[in-house]
């Protein structure tokens, strides 16, 4: 592949910006009622169940990655995203503070690039569609090159219903031959990137000169107690698990149990599902999912666990879903505790509370700072205390990890499928990305009555002691 962008390909791309900025102005006095229909019409048009399991599936063969069962399944993601912009305003005033004189308007971004992964391809279009015509910007898609053809499908969906409701087709545009020096370009030319996906793509991002909202690497991470409900932890933890083959980052990598459950908990995950792994199948495990420098192997990312265990050298039985690693260390050169992109998950034992805590601590120094973890636990001083040390920016609470962090129906974090990682994970936001990073607002002052408290207030026991 090319390292240099050809004077072919950059004028290509300044001629797509420059029908983007014709675009952008033609939307510029939209109202919310237009947008809000808008919204809604692209959001039948790809989560409606026939439309999605299509290009769900067209994604799975072209790119050999993901699970046809649990794939179709994200369309609800599109359903979530709708149900909170829809409920939000995203022009005009949007926020009053009276109290402090203080009004907020909305304004649009300009011209996205939306940088997609090659795992989310059909879901991370519609979801950046949605938040970008809400708030009036136009957005142009770089594709992974191996879902490209998804994506440019995807994104033709798109087009052809802002024909249909008269609405400027280049709003949405995709870059047809993708690479890393046409994505770096494009990323350098348009007013914010959306970067979904791996820590290389995400370093080009905030590399660009512009704008980036980026998403870090996760490694999430669980903690049992002696109070948790196994029936309803396991059931979760493979829900999460095997939820399109393991290729979320916010898919179950590392549980971490309370050694009076251990026992029934471990047995409870392999009724859901679960394969039991031996110490000599471990090793193999190890040798095929890792090359000699610790990265990850394609071959093993985001394929079924008989495909995986088959590459390793052994066999599962009929059923087993997912992969259980009993693991012991913690650290660089223990990869099970690391990111592991696959149905493969690894199980620790601890005694006592305190070294709980001390293992969470440990699992993320090797990776997946800023991401996310979570609990299961009715000991509210437990929750407490792992939210106070986790180095995360959400933290589940008896919830399937890779249905909840990035929003769910039963819980009230916003929707989307990109999740920052603040600036543990090299981000610059620890929110979920949504309607409010891709608007601009002005902030309209007006006076207030002096609010200016007293000097000893201020100063408190320092005031009129030593100066210098």
């Amino acid at each position: 592949m090319a390292k240099e962008i050809t004077e072919e390909q950059r004028q290509g791309l300044a001629e797509t910006l420059a029908r983007a900025r014709v675009a952008l102005d033609a939307i510029a006095d939209y109202d919310q009622q237009k947008v809000d229909r808008l919204c809604q019409a692209i959001g039948w048009a790809l989560a409606n169940e026939k439309t999605f399991a299509r290009l769900s599936a067209k994604s799975i063969e072209e790119s050999g990655l993901g699970d046809p069962e649990t794939r179709p399944g994200k369309r609800m993601k599109i359903y979530g995203i709708l149900r909170d912009v829809l409920r939000q305003k995203s022009m005009g005033i949007i926020e009053e503070d009276h109290e402090k004189g203080l009004v907020r308007y909305a304004k649009p971004v300009g011209i996205i690039a939306g940088l997609v992964p090659v795992t989310n391809a059909a879901l991370t279009e519609v979801g950046v569609g949605i938040f970008a015509i809400k708030a009036r910007n136009v957005v142009i898609f770089s594709p992974h090159p191996a879902a490209k053809n998804t994506t440019i499908e995807t994104v033709n969906i798109m087009r052809e219903v802002l024909r249909r409701e008269g609405v400027p087709e280049d709003v949405f545009q995709v870059v047809e031959k993708p690479s890393i020096p046409v994505a770096n370009e494009l990323m350098a030319i348009c007013d914010l990137t959306i970067a979904t996906g791996g820590p290389a793509m995400v370093k080009a991002a905030y590399s660009s000169g512009k704008p980036a909202y980026g998403v870090g690497a996760g490694n999430a991470t669980m903690v049992f107690d002696e109070t948790t409900d196994i029936v309803e932890a396991a059931r979760n933890t493979r829900a999460s698990k095997i939820s399109d083959n393991g290729s979320g980052c916010s898919s179950d990598g590392n549980l971490i149990v309370e050694s009076s459950i251990y026992d029934a908990f471990l047995a409870q995950l392999q009724v859901e599902g679960g394969y039991l792994v031996s110490p000599e199948e471990k090793v193999k495990l190890q040798a095929v999912m890792w090359d000699d420098e610790r990265h990850r192997t394609a071959p093993t990312i985001a394929r079924p666990a008989s495909k995986i265990a088959e590459l390793a050298g052994f066999s599962i039985p009929a059923g087993k879903r997912f992969l259980i690693v009993p693991e012991t260390r913690i650290g660089k050169d223990s990869p099970f505790s690391s990111e592991k992109l696959s149905p493969v998950l690894s199980i620790f034992k601890y005694e006592g509370w305190e070294n709980a805590l001390k293992m969470v601590t440990e699992i993320y120094k090797v990776g997946g700072r800023g991401h996310s973890c979570g609990i299961y636990s009715f000991n509210d001083e437990h929750i407490d205390q792992l939210a106070r040390l986790a180095p995360v920016s959400r933290m589940m609470v008896r919830q399937a990890q890779s249905k909840a962090n990035s929003g769910s129906f039963t819980n009230g974090m916003p929707m989307t499928s990109s999740m920052g990682c603040g600036i543990w994970g090299g981000n610059i936001t620890n929110e979920n990305v949504g309607l409010k990073h891709y608007m601009q607002t002005t902030t309209v002052s007006r006076p207030i009555p002096e609010d200016r408290p007293s000097d000893a207030v201020l100063f408190g026991d320092f005031l009129n002691t030593q100066t210098y």
